[in-house]
Formats: structure tokens, sequence, C-alpha cells
């Protein structure tokens, strides 16, 4: 899961820091409140996810995919 949002401005990113270094404050457990075993088994699935569909797919549907994927790099402005 991704880190709390910090604030945008110096200021407040600088007094946040400093709360969190002299324990004024604390930052927020964001697994708190997940099953263990849900959290587990979506990892779980998360690192087979691209290596199964990847498997899945003929040589052609790669290549296709591959050229769109270029096609969306190269050419951001024509999109």
């Amino acid at each position: 899961m991704a880190n709390p949002k910090r604030p945008r401005d110096a200021n407040q990113l600088a007094k946040s820091i400093v709360d969190l270094s002299t324990g004024e404050a604390e930052e927020e457990n964001l697994d708190e409140g997940k099953d263990p075993a849900a959290v587990a088994l979506g990892r779980k699935g998360g690192l087979k996810g691209g290596k199964a569909r990847a498997n899945r797919l003929t040589p052609e549907q790669r290549r296709e995919i591959a050229k769109k994927a270029a096609k969306a790099r190269w050419h951001k402005d024509e999109a």
C-alpha cells in the first residue's frame, strides 16, 4: 500500500517531520484492521499475475500488446 500523503507546503512538511522525529506525532498504521491471511493471499496473487497472463497469451497477442505500449510511449501527443 502507498505511503500516506505528506503536506506539500515546505513549512508544514518540516513541522510534520520534526513532530515524527520527536515523538509528538505518530505515523498511521495502514495495515491495522486487515486480515493477515487476506493480505498474504492478495500478495501471492499479485506476484504471479503478470507471469500467468504472459504464459496464456499467444506470441501474436504479445506482439500486439508490445506495439500498442511502444506507440503509447513514443507518441504521447497523438494518443
